[in-house]
């Protein structure tokens, strides 16, 4: 078959041409989807702890979670940080070839065994475990024009506002929120405490029960007369949701 192409150098030629011309022209019409994934599959680990420190989380979130993380196949490396924020963030990288629902299931039991020795507040926001992604496709900033609220203000809007409606659009992986999250930090006397005969317990309980939500019922039915008027006091929903 060689010498037939070296005694024919303008067919040779010829095909040369001809095969470059097809693949330049399959080159701009090949699918994103054919290109192989070199990139390790990534899992990541995301919890909050509103008003906790960057110490206080890696000591009682992160390092938790990290301990039970071992063991688990394919496992290539795993780094961590927690934010002054409170938000702590673990992301895992396997090995390539690895099938990722297999690992996020993975890691998802391995999490469930932490979940018990994390805060109560962790646990009752959730600890989330997704498929992370190396880039991000939007950076959505909000401002105000008068300058009316500020960043943590801002922050609890867009927590109890705009996240939620985010992550149910079509296509959307993840919504991460940057910058300080609304919380409350009490800070107790010791003194006045043991003068009271009381413990931070006592004060946590005392926080909860005060914001503790009851349904109120209903007004104007039965077997209430028609058209009559009541007043009813009622209570706001209080903005410390956790304690």
């Amino acid at each position: 078959m060689a010498r037939y192409f070296i005694d024919r150098p303008v067919f040779a030629w010829v095909i040369s041409i001809l095969i470059c011309l097809l693949g330049g022209i399959s080159l701009t019409q090949l699918p994103v989807a054919q290109y192989p994934s070199v990139a390790p599959p990534s899992i990541s680990i995301t919890a909050n702890y509103a008003g906790a420190s960057a110490e206080t989380l890696t000591d009682t979130v992160t390092s938790v979670i990290e301990q039970q993380l071992n063991g688990i196949d394919n496992l290539f490396y795993m780094n961590s940080a927690s934010d002054a924020n409170g938000t702590a963030t673990i992301t895992l990288y396997f090995k390539p070839g690895t099938d990722a629902d297999v690992a996020q299931v993975q890691v998802q039991n391995k999490v469930q065994l932490a979940t018990p020795s994390l805060p109560a507040t962790v646990q009752q926001q959730g600890v989330v475990v997704a498929k992370a992604t190396r880039n991000f496709m939007m950076f959505i900033a909000l401002t105000t024009d008068d300058g009316s609220q500020d960043a943590i203000s801002l922050g609890n809007y867009l927590a109890s506002s705009v996240l939620d409606p985010l992550r149910r659009v079509q296509g959307v992986g993840e919504v991460i929120q940057f910058g300080t999250q609304y919380a409350m930090r009490i800070w107790l006397d010791p003194d006045k405490l043991n003068s009271f005969a009381l413990t931070p317990g006592d004060v946590s309980a005392a926080v909860a029960a005060q914001n503790t939500q009851v349904p109120v019922g209903q007004i104007g039915q039965l077997p209430a007369v028609e058209g009559q008027q009541l007043n009813v006091i009622l209570q706001g929903r209080s903005t410390l949701r956790e304690v």
